[in-house]
């Protein structure tokens, strides 16, 4: 019979589809890793795994072990939140995933004071500019732009969120005034690469009619850099504008977009009291942080 550190390292190498990806997470290196799947098929009686260059699949035993492990992780995390006891506050490792601009002007003000309040917690912040496959455990939890339509998930949404046109003073002052959205036709736009927008609610530039972008980019934090560099106009985070208070607002009379942000978890986390509360921590320090930048914005 398999033991729990057997189940571990399986499961692993299920979401990482190799041995050496597992190996960095589970701190050992990549033959101990095979050798221990090796002991784990032998004891089973099945082959769990299907070898290749490209990789580690699942076979079909495989998939069937992966729900029974699984609820071995669940119990075993309930254990250990058990035996900590709620009083002593959060601990051990989250890994929350959400989209760049998120992940680059909030969550690291909101995340450092829940650990403020709960010096055993260890929280990482896994920005990338797509969504995420919790099912892979590429994250605890995920922060998105759209609730999922399918997966064993549970959603909340967290805040409402607002953005606006916007371009540098300098770069407005030099160039002919914008009036109307006729006249964004004479001006560089940044944006958005448009086959590289992995949500629908991203597209915003869709919103102005506007089909060419002269300067985009997958990645937020650029897209706002070129902006400060007064390249262009393009839609910005309000919450983002303190970061960079040289930008003036553009049409704001015409031109306000509202987007929202999610939190998706996995189904059977809903049992985790530390997950739980980790994710009511974040949804009130996200609201408010969302509505104290934004209370920023609107005095540039």
């Amino acid at each position: 019979m398999a033991d729990w550190d057997d189940l571990r390292i399986f499961l692993a190498v299920a979401r990482s589809e190799s041995l050496s990806g597992a190996g960095r997470g589970l701190r050992l290196d990549a033959a101990t890793v095979g050798r221990r799947i090796a002991r784990l098929e032998d004891s089973l009686g099945h082959p769990l795994f299907l070898r290749s260059a490209q990789g580690y699949r699942l076979t079909e035993a495989g998939g069937r072990l992966i729900p029974h492990a699984e609820a071995a992780e669940r119990a075993m995390a309930s254990a250990a939140e058990d035996l900590a006891g709620a009083a002593a506050g959060l601990s051990g490792q989250i890994r929350l995933g959400a989209p760049d601009g998120c992940a680059n002007y909030l969550l690291p003000q909101v995340t450092a004071a829940i650990c403020d309040a709960n010096p055993g917690l260890e929280v990482q912040i896994v920005a990338l500019p797509r969504v995420f496959n919790l099912s892979k455990r590429e994250a605890d939890m995920a922060v998105a732009v759209s609730p999922p339509e399918a997966g064993r998930l549970t959603v909340q949404k967290l805040t409402d969120y607002r953005l606006s046109l916007a371009g540098d003073a300098g770069y407005l002052a030099a160039r002919p005034a914008i009036t109307s959205r006729e006249d964004l036709q004479g001006h560089r736009l940044v944006g958005y690469i448009p086959d590289m927008i992995f949500d629908k609610e991203l597209d915003y530039l869709a919103e102005l009619g506007v089909g060419t972008v002269p300067l985009g980019s997958n990645s937020v934090p650029v897209q706002l850099m070129w902006l400060r560099a007064g390249a262009g106009i393009g839609i910005v985070h309000d919450f983002a504008m303190p970061f960079a208070p040289g930008l003036r607002r553009v049409l704001a009379g015409q031109v306000a977009l509202t987007r929202s942000f999610w939190l998706i978890r996995h189904a059977d986390d809903r049992r985790s009291d530390r997950m739980t509360r980790f994710a009511e921590a974040l949804t009130l320090g996200l609201r408010r942080e969302v509505a104290r930048l934004e209370a920023l914005a609107a005095g540039q």
